[in-house]
């Protein structure tokens, strides 16, 4: 695949991390100061972010489409040329975890999974999506996860979980095709980021072997570096930490 992210001079010019309260998505917001982005759109659905000259913080709430459309109406001074998604739920507020089996699914449960985890995300890229510059390269990438994939699925149980993220990557290749007929250096992927500790990891992790659990900054670093990688070629994928292209 190559260096296709650091071709053209500095990349990103400008960023969007959606989801900048969590572990995961504050680190995102960190490294990208650090690797000198100018503006860095930075929201949480209570607007508390990571604070920076380059972040310019903003609220929404994943289960309205207003608040979406209205975070992204701040991005049309300065689109972003890489909008990451570091949003998603395992467990619910009330406790509600995956499901071990199909006598447990409840569809009030099932409707809250898919809303956070496949319809919330395909509403930021509805809005954000054609903000993306068409003239360089862009990157839409979301946060999903190696158990939404159908082949690789030898397990079976989380059935909300995988099929909201099984659900998320079909959008995802959706995406990628309509997006690439209009913007032709433009790159919609998944991210598997593997087990990270975080607080919707945290009551998964006591069976976990050692070293199996990574911190978020270095979670954020390895995913950037994977995008860094990726060009059209490789749009409507999912690909894990290593950069390996995870199964559909």
């Amino acid at each position: 695949m190559g260096d296709v992210g650091q071709q053209g001079g500095h990349w990103p010019q400008a960023a969007a991390v959606f989801g900048a309260s969590g572990g995961i998505g504050r680190a995102f917001c960190e490294a990208l100061q650090e690797r000198g982005a100018g503006r860095i759109y930075a929201g949480s659905r209570s607007g508390k972010v990571p604070q920076g000259a380059a972040i310019t913080p903003f609220s929404f709430d994943l289960e309205q489409e207003g608040s979406i459309a209205d975070a992204v109406s701040v991005m049309r001074g300065e689109p972003p040329d890489l909008v990451i998604v570091a949003t998603g739920a395992l467990s619910l507020g009330n406790g509600t975890g995956p499901e071990k089996s199909y006598r447990k699914l409840d569809p009030g449960a099932m409707a809250q999974v898919f809303a956070l985890n496949t319809i919330g995300p395909a509403l930021i890229a509805k809005h954000v999506l054609p903000l993306m510059p068409r003239d360089r390269r862009s990157v839409f990438a979301v946060l999903s996860a190696r158990v939404g994939s159908i082949g690789d699925n030898r397990l079976g149980g989380w059935h909300s979980y995988r099929a909201s993220k099984a659900a998320l990557n079909m959008l995802l290749k959706n995406f990628a095709i309509e997006l690439g007929r209009t913007h032709g250096q433009a790159v919609v992927v998944g991210l598997h980021p593997g087990t990270v500790d975080t607080a919707l990891s945290q009551p998964f992790q006591s069976n976990l072997p050692e070293g199996q659990l990574t911190a978020p900054e270095q979670a954020a670093n390895n995913l950037l570096g994977v995008l860094d990688t990726l060009g059209p070629a490789q749009s409507g994928k999912v690909f894990d930490w290593r950069g390996e292209e995870v199964a559909a």
